[in-house]
Parts: C-alpha cells; structure tokens; sequence
C-alpha cells in the first residue's frame, strides 16, 4: 500500500450515511439519492438533476449555476444545503445522440454536485470498489429513510451498464431511488449508482399495469457499475483515481524533485514530520511516526497525487524559500500535479460560492478578456470544468527577468475580482496574492495583472451592454417552429420561456417575442432598441425571421420584427464544430472598430479558396458576401467557421446586391442599426431598396446558451 496510504480504506460507519437526497427546490419533494463523493461533492444521476430543477428528463444542456437543495446525513445530523452542478455529464445513447422515448439503457447520465455545506457536515467517502456478478448489493431510496431498503443480486456488471435482480419479498427498486448509492455488504464498499428499473408492461387498453404473467420480467433494475462510473468522470476531468499508476523514475522532473527532498531533508526523522504534514493537507493516511518514507515513496507521492506538490510547497515555504523554489522548479516538467493545494482549491470554492449569480454569468466574459489567445475552453457549461481546465494552462508569457510567469488561473480571478463588490473583491485578491506568494511570483507581476484588470473594468463600465433577446429556432413541422427564448440585461442570458415542445407559425412566433420584448423593463432598455439574436444551425441560416409579422386580427401595425428592431443571426454550431477558430475570432472581435473589410464577389472562387484568404487575412473583422446562392451559403459558413465574427449577405439577390453596396458605408459597430433601417426602407420603398438583408453578428463578449441540436425526450 505505500506510505501514503487512502482514508476510508474500510468504513465503520452506518452504510446510509453515504447516501444523499437530492430534492426538488419548488416543493422540497426528493428527486433522487446521490453518493457522498468528497468533502463537499455529491454524484448522482443527471437526470435525478433535471427531474429536480423541472426540466426535460433527459435534458442535455447543463443546468449551469441553478441551484438544488440536498440533504446530507452526517455527524451534525439531516440538513439541508444548496447545490450546484459541478461536473455534467449527459445521457446518450450507445451512438452518442440523446435519449428519446423506446430508449430503456443508456451511457453518460452523470452529475457532480458542489454542495455549500460546512466541513463537519459530510461523514468522509466511503470507499467504491468494480461491481461483479453475484455480489449482493443494497440501496434505499433518495429519503434515506431506514425502512427503505431494497436487497439486490448483481446479475451482470463488467460492461456499460449492471443488471440487478431484487427479491421476491421486501421493498423493490422503484422511483426515487435513481441516484443513489449500491452498498455492498461483503466488500464494505459501494458498488455502482442506480439509474433505473424496469416496470412490468402495460394493458394497451386501460394504460395501467397488465395482469401478472410468470413470463413478466419481475423487479429488475439496472445500474451504471462503479468502473464505468470512474471511466466517465475521468473523461470529464471530474475524477482523480486514488490508486495512479508509479511515477516513472526516468522522468527528468522525478531526479530533479528526489534531489531536492534529499536536499532539504537530509534528516529522515525531519522528512517523516514534513511527510505526515502532507498526508493530513491532502486527506490521506500516513504510515506513522516511527518509519519514515523514503525519498523514493515520498517522490512518487508528488508525482502521482493531483495537489500534493502544491500541497507540499506550501509547507515548505514557511521553512526553505529556497528549497520550495527549487521544488517548484522540478515540477513544472512534470505533468500530474495540478496548480492549487487542497486548501487554496477549497478555499477558491468557498469565495466563489459567496459571488453574486450576476458576476458568475459574466466569468466567461472575464475570460475571454483576461486570456484573450487561449484556446477553446469547455463547453459543458459547468463552473467547476472551467475552473479546471483554467487551473491546467501555463503562466501568460510575461515574466520579470525569466522567472515565473503568472498563472492562467490567477489572472482570470483578477478580472472576475473587479467584477464584485468590494468585500468579494478583497477575498479574491487575499486568495491571488497567496498562492502568487507560494510560487515565488514577484508581487509586481501579479500587480500588473491587477492593473490590467482595473483598466478592463473601466472600459467595460463605459461600454454599456446592449439588452438582448436571444431566440433559439428550430424547425418543427412544415411551416412551424419551436422556439427557446432568453432576455439579457448585461448579465448574462436568462431563460424566460421553457415550452420547447411548442411549435408556432411565423406569426405566432413573431407575436410571442414581441410579447417578451414588450416586457422588458424600460430602465433595462434605455434609449436604444434591444437587439434580437436569432440563434439558428448552419442550415437555418436564411430562415427569414426578420420577415415575420405578429399583427393579431385586433391590431392596427404589422409587428414585423426586422423593422421594428435590429435582428442578427447567430450560429454557435459553427464555432464549436470547429473550435480551433475560437482564439482567432475573439482576436478578431477584438478589432471591430480598426479591423478589415473583406467584400467576396467572384464567383470563380469556391469555400476553399475562401479559406485561404481568410487564413492570410487574420485581421478581417467583417465580410460582405455577394455571390449566386448556390455558392453564396457555403462562403457564408467558411467565414463564420473559421471565426468571423460579421457577415453580411443578400437571401434574395443573385449578384450585383444592392445591400452589399448600402451596408459598405454603414460602421461595422452599427451594422444591427443599419440593416433595421434598410429593412424598414425596403417595406416602404421596395424598388428603392430591393435587398433582404441578413445580418451574422457573432459578439464575442457576450454569452450565448448550450443548445440542443435535438429536443431530448423522456423514456418510456
């Protein structure tokens, strides 16, 4: 087992006490269990998530920062405390595409929650082993109540999902106990989650349960077995394995961290007393006072535990800052450990927790400024995995005389910090100026960044955002549409319609975001008109929304929305198909007042000579697009593919466009503005301006929703 060695190894305690209720904030009712993770993190199912917050069962999309109330059973008792999605992981089918009715398995369905709750109030992990056949296995329901119980024999468990049998008698597998824990009596240990059951079948002519058959299949569930379990968050980067395969004792930053123990600790009663500081900072067991580690063991644990390096300089920066600096040094060729100690990781968590939801919704925004040529981030939509990825990217590339360079992380915390209000502000600034402190970072560099950040701050503070409406369509029937639609004030999108199965003519679509656009606050709106962000796939791209009219028989104008206010198209499905585009076009964006325009009318040229161009022509902030159709749409999608953040195009002109050469005088930054206006002209004086204007406004400085490609369903 090693020195170090894991806590939880065998659990004493009462098996329930690992299990967590997941409930439902509107009612207080329990969705579902979960299994106490961590100190502060709970794994249930996704869809026991999305039963809570009312949403789709199967709903794909994160639920980002929403919040739950879960209830753990620890040593102060049953309380209650908010939650969040930490880690997401969605059901799909074993072909990757989203469960639907006739689905009864499924992958994924995965859901890491962070729960606000004190240190003492979570009993510690228990611990999980592989499920097998015939092990005999226990659940409850998500209450947790005693009584709860069900007994189960595990039939099959070395594959994707685990097939369980209950006994005839006792309390069977039934609705809310998806989520929760499978405890194994035998092994001390659990097992898997629960995830579903399968009912006995229905009378197709009353709808209720058929007359029992000895051919019915009777109380069997199935589960997702704790291997797979640990394949799948790992893939999400939620998960660190307790046992890590050896360090390679011919890594170059193996030799160097040996040398430096060896070192600074020439003593092995000192090395045995540092040793056992670093087991307790990183929550793991220690192999006492008399038998220290060897610098071998003690080497291979800083290799292999994700913080214990951090972990261990921070130790010992307040006795060698010479040896921590030579640590620190050997490290950073490594390429396990990760950047924070366990504490500084808890302690970022617990000062986020306490942040406004309105300065959480622009952390993307702060990003984006703070990093603005790094590379694709996570699109889960999830806090945590952002953070994490953060907490994987080097320094910024700036450095005072070759030392270290600031790390990623703590920049991006400097621009959310001028975000909050003061007291928020002076926590997150403590917690920067730590960890640059155990790194041995110069407190210049980290001032500059500061600085950096206050000068953002103040540019944005004059930059009044524009309120927006985004509107997701997607086509139903012929001639119909369904329609998400969010309202964003500044602080990022909200959702304020949720009847995604819906599906309207162009008339009643139009009537039903003119409905949300009359309810917007005129304070929110000042004296500008609120942008319409149609949100659209590639193949939806000339849909004429901005054409559509909401005038009810009762009314006297026509409603037609293109006219009355500025309307863009927007296609994130491009972007994110091709995200390796993403830092060109935030560099782009970055340009809109001084970058190039780039105007596309031969029609020798085809998508690929298009491409090249635009690889030539990095500064391009905008493309007027003047081409046949035929041609003219896969143009189109090269320039948005590829990050271009305006294009500009005629639906109804074969060439020589009318609206290419009036927009060619209109300021990019006004471009939303500019084609209302034509619209509006061309309903009035259609001989004069001829044109269908269509408009591709991709902001990069502003948030867009994770959209469903296709609407989820619930299982049979």
């Amino acid at each position: 087992m090693g020195w170090f060695r894991p806590l939880g190894a065998m659990y004493g305690g009462i098996p329930v006490a690992c299990v967590a209720s997941v409930r439902r904030p509107r009612d207080g009712k329990v969705a579902g269990g979960g299994l106490v993770l961590g100190h502060d993190t709970v794994l249930t199912c996704a869809h026991v998530v999305n039963d809570a917050l009312g949403r789709e069962l199967f709903e794909t999309a994160a639920p980002g920062l929403e919040e739950l109330p879960v209830e753990l059973r620890g040593p102060r008792g049953h309380d209650r405390y908010p939650a969040r999605v930490a880690h997401w992981i969605a059901p799909r089918t074993r072909d990757g595409d989203v469960v639907g009715a006739g689905d009864d398995e499924w992958l994924g369905d995965l859901a890491v929650l962070r729960v606000d709750a004190p240190d003492d109030a979570i009993e510690p992990p228990v611990r999980r082993i592989a499920m097998r056949a015939g092990q005999e296995v226990r659940a409850w329901h998500g209450s947790g109540a005693d009584a709860t119980f069900a007994d189960l024999t595990v039939k099959s468990g070395d594959g994707n999902v685990g097939y369980l049998d209950g006994q005839a008698t006792g309390m069977a597998v039934g609705p809310g106990y998806s989520g929760g824990p499978l405890w194994s009596p035998p092994d001390n240990a659990v097992v898997g989650l629960v995830v579903a059951h399968f009912m006995p079948p229905r009378d197709p002519r009353t709808g209720g349960y058929a007359a029992h058959s000895p051919q019915h299949l009777i109380r069997r569930s199935w589960a997702v077995p704790w291997q797979r379990v640990e394949a799948e968050l790992r893939s999400a980067g939620a998960f660190a394995a307790e046992e890590r395969a050896p360090a390679d004792s011919d890594d170059p930053a193996y030799v160097l961290l040996m040398d430096a123990i060896d070192a600074a600790f020439p003593s092995p009663s000192e090395r045995g007393d540092i040793a056992r500081q670093l087991a307790g900072a990183c929550g793991v067991g220690d192999g006492g006072e008399v038998t220290p580690p060897t610098v071998e063991e003690f080497t291979d644990f800083l290799l292999t535990h994700p913080r214990a390096l951090a972990a261990f300089t921070e130790i010992l920066r307040r006795r060698d800052a010479t040896a921590t600096d030579r640590v620190l040094a050997a490290g950073r060729l490594a390429h396990g450990p990760r950047l924070l100690s366990p504490r500084e990781y808890a302690r970022l968590h617990q000062l986020l927790r306490g942040v406004d939801k309105a300065v959480l919704g622009r952390f993307g925004e702060a990003v984006r400024a703070a990093l603005p040529l790094a590379a694709a981030f996570p699109g889960g939509g999830s806090l945590d995995a952002l953070l994490d990825h953060l907490e994987a990217l080097h320094g910024d590339g700036r450095s005072d005389d070759g030392g270290p360079r600031v790390p990623a992380l703590l920049r991006v915390m400097e621009y959310v910090s001028v975000l909050c209000p003061g007291p928020q502000r002076a926590g997150l600034r403590m917690w920067s100026d730590g960890v640059n402190a155990r790194l041995g970072i110069p407190r210049s560099a980290l001032g500059e960044r500061r600085s950096d950040a206050q000068d953002w701050a103040r540019e944005v503070r004059t930059r009044s955002a524009r309120v927006r409406v985004l509107v997701e369509v997607r086509r139903a029937e012929p001639g119909r549409h369904r329609l998400r639609i969010w309202c964003d004030e500044g602080a990022g999108p909200r959702q304020v319609s949720t009847a995604a199965a819906v599906s309207y003519s162009a008339s009643e679509a139009a009537r039903e975001l003119l409905r949300v656009l009359e309810s917007l606050r005129p304070a929110s709106v000042g004296g500008e008109r609120p942008l319409v962000e149609v949100l659209v796939d590639r193949t939806s791209l000339n849909l004429p929304v901005d054409e559509w009219e909401g005038r009810a028989p009762d009314e006297i104008v026509p409603g037609v929305l293109g006219v009355e206010f500025p309307l863009v198209v927007h296609c994130p499905e491009l972007l994110r198909r091709h995200e390796r585009f993403l830092p060109d076009w935030r560099h782009r964006w970055s340009r809109l007042d001084s970058g190039a325009t780039l105007v596309f009318s031969d029609a020798s040229k085809d998508p690929n000579q298009i491409y090249y161009e635009l690889m030539e022509k990095l500064d391009a902030v905008r493309v007027c697009v003047d081409v046949p159709p035929g041609l003219r749409d896969g143009i189109v999608q090269v320039c948005l593919a590829v990050g271009v953040p305006v294009v500009v195009w005629d639906r109804g002109q074969d060439k020589d466009s009318h609206v290419v050469r009036h927009m060619a005088e209109v300021a990019t930054r006004e471009l939303p503005d500019g084609v209302r206006s034509y619209r509006a002209n061309t309903m009035a004086n259609p001989l004069e301006f001829p044109g269908r204007p269509v408009l591709a406004w991709a902001d990069a400085d502003r948030t867009v929703p994770r959209l469903h490609l296709t609407e989820p369903q619930e299982s049979a």
